[in-house]
């Protein structure tokens, strides 16, 4: 079967860990600090804190954020759970802003409709959680313009968009208009370290917080020690409730090489978006927005006029791997226990009808890609 997303692993990635496995620490080496600094050479950003996941991530710059009991933050129904879950895991409630049925990213207008509600309702969120879908940066500087002077945390979700830039060629992670920039590396994303993720801020406070709640709240500089034990090397000392959410020297080692390549991939991503484009440009689908900054997470096209599900069935019949990204995470059983409802975000939920997710990765073969094509012809038929 043709997967939806595949990573691409070379002999030399493979050369790079197995290096770390018989002569380094695997584990608080030299490695991740050494990914770090390269995250923050191709971003722009000032930190990079890297950690074990995408969904680790977000745990820690809502932590960071000071999200916790009493306040609300806000995402898109259009995304992976994760979005949502990261609030929740702090005490916090959520809330949802729907999606520009066009860019299929969070709709700014509707943003601007809930925060003038909300301001009234004495109700404004503490972080607000944007989703950068399928590899589009969102407009930021519009969303930075309503959301600054309110005084709410800007946490960029940027798990698909790694490698891309917003709309004024900011590289997505430079935090050009955000607090935090969270990424993902799992195996279908730009790069990928197996698992594993990471959290660009510009602000070294905040930084300093991500770096201890990734690491079990603990720390060992010698500013933070009690009095009597500042010089002695051997201990460490717990000042907040962290996490074990470090990544290991191994997946540093994968990321640093996969980094090299990162901007090769996503232009191959973009050569194959774009030749879909002109080859379904005929078809009774709706195709995404040919956008040049996308690093080109997903090709997500919509069916208009048939039924998603029976060309899901044909597809996969022939070999496809298709998927549908996303279930609105409003419609989770989980999240309807808190009262949420179909039909409360409607852009979400009709986008989510008629979506269906091609095979997209830089490995995908012209002849692989030709036959999701013609089986996708067929399908319609």
């Amino acid at each position: 079967m043709i997967p939806y997303g595949k990573h691409s692993v070379s002999d030399e990635d493979v050369e790079a860990v197995v290096h770390v496995l018989k002569n380094e620490f695997l584990t608080q080496g030299k490695q991740v600090p050494a990914f770090e600094r390269a995250l923050c050479d191709y971003t722009g950003a000032g930190y990079a804190v890297a950690c074990n996941s995408g969904t680790s991530g977000l745990h820690m710059a809502c932590l960071a954020a000071g999200v916790g009991a009493g306040d609300v933050v806000w995402t898109v129904p259009n995304s992976f759970a994760a979005s949502a879950n990261a609030a929740l895991y702090c005490g916090a409630a959520v809330d949802f802003v729907d999606i520009d049925p066009v860019t299929r990213n969070l709709c700014v207008s509707a943003l601007s409709n809930k925060l003038n509600d909300a301001t009234a309702a004495g109700r404004l969120p503490k972080a607000i959680v944007v989703v950068h879908f399928a590899g589009s940066s969102c407009d930021m500087r519009a969303i930075a313009a309503l959301t600054a002077p309110l005084g709410i945390t800007l946490i960029e979700d940027a798990a698909h968009a790694f490698g891309g830039k917003d709309k004024l060629g900011n590289r997505v992670g430079a935090c050009t208009y955000s607090a935090m920039v969270v990424s993902s590396f799992h195996p279908v994303k730009s790069i990928t370290t197996a698992e594993g993720g990471v959290v660009f801020t510009n602000d070294g406070t905040l930084a300093e917080k991500l770096r201890l709640f990734a690491s079990h709240g603990i720390t060992k500089q010698q500013a933070k020690m009690p009095v009597g034990h500042e010089h002695e090397s051997w201990f460490y000392a717990q000042i907040d409730l962290g996490f074990n959410y470090r990544l290991s020297d191994l997946h540093a080692a994968l990321g640093l090489v996969q980094l090299a390549k990162l901007d090769a991939f996503v232009g191959a991503r973009f050569e194959k978006a774009k030749y879909y484009n002109e080859a379904l440009a005929a078809l009774p689908v709706t195709r995404p927005l040919m956008d040049e900054n996308s690093a080109w997470h997903l090709y997500v096209i919509e069916l208009p006029e048939h039924d998603r599900t029976q060309v899901f069935k044909a597809l996969r019949e022939k070999g496809i791997g298709v998927n549908v990204h996303y279930i609105p995470i409003h419609l989770h059983p989980y999240y309807q226990g808190m009262g949420f409802a179909k039909g409360d975000f409607p852009n979400s939920e009709t986008y989510y009808q008629k979506a269906i997710t091609l095979p997209l990765y830089p490995d995908l073969s012209a002849d692989n890609q030709g036959k999701v094509i013609n089986s996708l012809k067929e399908a319609l038929m």
